[in-house]
């Protein structure tokens, strides 16, 4: 009556209600609003916009070209209010405190990974792994990379393990120090033992195994198909549909039916996906190039937007039809639907694309 707007009970609450703001060295995680040229700006309500500047941007920097507008990213807060009234933040340690998550579930599951030998001293090998720094013992080292020196000279020690400078080794992590950022490798870990070479000796590629969920990572699964025997099933290999976190699908103990698809260097690769039909086998029988659909689009990538005709049948939608990466954004939003043109379909080899023209001669 007066002009002054009415605010509800639920409006003032809010307002009156203070917020808790993240300490120095907490995770948070924001939507990328946008970058300059020596900055990465953070969305992260309640509290307000991160910044990513300074000497935190450039240690990153390789890793922020690969970010963008919209994207979800996880960062360490450094100082909740600076000068400019940001909250600083740093993703060099967040991505620490992520990695420093896998080494403990590597150690946890005897995981065998792939380094790369840096360098080398009396005592054994320099590696480095997701940006950290380990010491390989020579005592861990296989009878194959096992320096053989008679009179257990040092030197000759050292001239044997510069050798192995360069080569890839396959190692489990025995050991690590967060205090000093170090990990401490084994060889040795990643033989097969004879249970496991008679074990994989039985099984062979198209086996259809029944087998029992025991792990769970961001690229798959592992699958217990024997006593003592593990299998890998690559997040590719879940599903025809697209699967961003095999978490959101299974349960430790779940039992599931798989297929080999590889044995190869003591390692199995199994398929869940390839005892399901292929949906590119019907929709081959539904669909055909300029036919006007209806998509739901499921994912954006650096090329533009992913949209499911009918679920594991997906085509892009190039960002070239739009003005920017933003406009994509704003007219195809996640989980909506819209109608699209087949521009391209070939589902011998799995690939369609989409267009939002839908006109004839366009």
């Amino acid at each position: 009556m007066f002009g002054i707007e009415k605010k509800s009970v639920m409006s003032d609450f809010i307002e009156d209600t203070p917020v808790i703001m993240p300490r120095p060295g907490d995770l948070v995680e924001g939507t990328v609003l946008g970058k300059s040229r020596a900055s990465l700006y953070v969305d992260l309500p309640p509290y307000g916009t991160g910044i990513i500047y300074g000497r935190e941007y450039i240690m990153v920097r390789d890793l922020i070209k690969k970010i963008h507008h919209g994207d979800s990213v996880s960062a360490k807060v450094v100082d909740i209010n600076n000068k400019e009234g940001y909250i600083e933040l740093s993703l060099k340690e967040a991505k620490q405190a992520l990695v420093w998550g896998e080494v403990e579930e590597a150690i946890a599951k005897k995981t065998p990974i792939e380094v790369s030998v840096h360098d080398a001293n009396k005592g054994g090998l320099i590696l480095y792994w997701q940006g950290l720094q380990g010491f390989l013992p020579a005592s861990q080292l296989t009878g194959e990379h096992y320096p053989r020196v008679e009179d257990g000279d040092k030197d000759k020690i050292l001239v044997e393990l510069k050798k192995l400078v360069g080569q890839t080794l396959v190692v489990t992590i025995i050991g690590a120090t967060p205090e000093d950022g170090k990990l401490i490798f084994s060889e040795k870990n990643t033989e097969p033992s004879r249970e496991k070479a008679v074990a994989i000796e039985s099984i062979k590629e198209g086996d259809v195994l029944k087998g029992e969920i025991t792990g769970m990572v961001d690229f798959g699964v592992f699958v217990k198909i024997q006593d003592g025997l593990e299998g890998l099933v690559h997040i590719s290999e879940i599903d025809w549909a697209l699967v961003e976190d095999p978490r959101k699908l299974f349960t430790i103990g779940d039992s599931v039916d798989v297929k080999v698809i590889e044995v190869k260097d003591g390692k199995v690769s199994l398929s869940i996906k390839a005892l399901k039909e292929n949906p590119w086998k019907t929709a081959a029988k539904q669909y055909n190039k300029g036919d006007i659909v209806d998509g739901i689009i499921i994912k954006y990538n650096k090329h533009g937007a992913l949209a499911a005709i009918e679920e594991g049948v997906a085509g892009l939608v190039h960002i070239s039809e739009f003005e920017s990466e933003s406009d994509l954004r704003n007219k195809l939003e996640l989980g909506k639907r819209n109608k699209f043109k087949i521009t391209l379909f070939d589902p011998n080899e799995q690939k369609m694309t989409l267009s939002t023209k839908l006109g004839s001669d366009e």
